[in-house]
């Protein structure tokens, strides 16, 4: 079993989230080079522009050795939006998934939210049984062509 902890996500910590998104899609999943911007612009705009009382990332580590983040962000008044949730394929099945998602839930519904909402793909198998475990629902589906590759974008939500 698996060491770890979770503590507040740094701009230390960018660098390594934006290249382990851009290179384990690409090999997963085949996303083209679009997707590391994209990951890079999201980090860039938390960590210039959260506002810590309602906005906060987290990442999952044991020692040094990073493992994992998820980010809470607002979306509006009354809905948060779950982003970057990823664990290194290490870390997967270790429970660290579950403790960075119960944090970012907690952390949501003391911050004031009504929902929290997320954007992920269909071929996110485990990511979606971990939703679906924990209360969210699955409220839009739909084909599309993105990073270079068809996929099914889903949209899932749970009230808080």
């Amino acid at each position: 079993m698996m060491n770890f902890a979770i503590r507040p996500f740094t701009a230390d910590d960018a660098a390594w989230l934006i290249s382990q998104h851009a290179e384990h899609y690409a090999i997963v999943e085949g996303f083209d080079a679009s997707f590391g911007p994209l990951v890079a612009s999201i980090v860039d705009n938390f960590l210039q522009n959260h506002d810590p009382a309602r906005e906060m990332g987290w990442l999952a580590h044991d020692g040094d050795k990073r493992l994992g983040t998820i980010f809470c962000v607002a979306l509006n008044d009354k809905t948060a939006k779950l982003r970057l949730f990823y664990l290194i394929p290490d870390a997967r099945g270790t429970g660290a998934g579950q403790a960075l998602l119960d944090q970012c839930l907690s952390f949501a519904r003391g911050a004031g939210y009504q929902k929290l909402t997320l954007w992920t793909h269909e071929s996110h198998v485990a990511a979606g049984r971990i939703y679906k475990r924990n209360g969210f629902t699955r409220v839009a589906s739909k084909p599309v062509r993105s990073f270079g590759v068809d996929l099914v974008e889903e949209t899932w939500e749970i009230s808080l």
